[in-house]
């Protein structure tokens, strides 16, 4: 079944949109802003906190990127309308990137600025190798303006990510360490799972005893274990820490990982562009991808 699986999620552009919407829609909150909420005052009642995120990347033209501008300050404005125990992930992708990095940053800005009046936090996503750079770079730059409410993520695959962590680690970042998820060559990025859990440790810990925030995202529970080592070893009061996982994603895991003392915050997708994400997420996970044959074979896609 596991060939089965991969060869599926290889052809998932050919199969029809809505059988993709049905399988997806335990990873995504839905289309529209309500939606979200709905999911996220769910969440909250078990105890879970969330970040919201916008589906969609690579704007390349100003009233787009403004329009994503706008729909982020309704994001922050309905969190605090709704008083949800949430804040928010942005693409810089979705901000004007690859307009203007100036332009990128000044949407940016305005974002963080307003979350802080707000008394909410801004997550800056990590996109391709070739924005690892300028991403870090604004980051390094609202830090330097004195904003304290933004975080940044690192990717553990890429082999630069050693270097990327301990010059953050000087300012104790708020830092979310993933695996990594966009293709990346041989040259720049580790491309077997035991190389990328152990690079994945080590850079925990350097944050760790560095006095960074981490935000532990990982859906491994092999990871899941090495992190509550490291957790222990280093006394780690609970304010310095968090796991992360996505929605609809090892749920029993996020169970056990609540159950065991530790806070938990639930990525929430929504947007219009839940199509390109969720068949990306499904490329990245063939197990999942066995669900769409499933609906395929009975009919169920309604």
């Amino acid at each position: 079944m596991t060939l089965l699986n991969s060869f599926l999620a290889k052809t998932l552009p050919f199969i029809p949109k809505p059988i993709v919407g049905k399988v997806s829609s335990r990873y995504i909150a839905g289309t529209l802003l309500s939606d979200a909420v709905n999911v996220v005052k769910g969440l909250n009642a078990e105890g879970t906190m969330t970040t919201l995120d916008i589906l969609g990347e690579d704007v390349h033209e100003h009233d787009k990127a403004e329009a994503v501008k706008a729909e982020w300050m309704r994001v922050l404005e309905e969190i605090e309308r709704n008083r949800l125990d949430s804040n928010i992930s942005v693409k810089p992708s979705q901000l004007g990137f690859r307009i203007d990095l100036d332009y990128c940053y000044n949407n940016l800005r305005s974002l963080v600025e307003a979350a802080r009046a707000k008394g909410n936090f801004v997550r800056i996503d990590m996109e391709d190798s070739t924005m690892t750079t300028s991403t870090i770079w604004l980051y390094t730059r609202l830090r330097e303006e004195g904003f304290e409410n933004v975080g940044i993520v690192i990717q553990a695959y890429l082999h630069r990510s050693d270097a990327d962590v301990r010059q953050l680690a000087r300012m104790k970042a708020n830092i979310r360490i993933c695996k990594g998820i966009y293709r990346e060559s041989p040259e720049i990025a580790y491309q077997e799972r035991d190389e990328i859990r152990r690079n994945f440790g080590l850079l925990l810990r350097v944050m760790i005893e560095n006095g960074c925030s981490v935000g532990i995202a990982t859906h491994d529970k092999y990871l899941v274990e090495k992190a509550y080592e490291l957790i222990q070893k280093a006394n780690l009061p609970k304010e310095r820490y968090e796991f992360q996982m996505l929605l609809g994603v090892r749920e029993q895991l996020r169970r056990s990982i609540i159950a065991d003392g530790h806070r938990l915050r639930v990525y929430v997708p929504f947007g219009e562009q839940w199509y390109a994400y969720s068949v990306r997420r499904l490329k990245e996970n063939p197990q999942i991808a066995g669900y769409v044959l499933k609906a395929l074979l009975t009919g169920n896609n309604t």
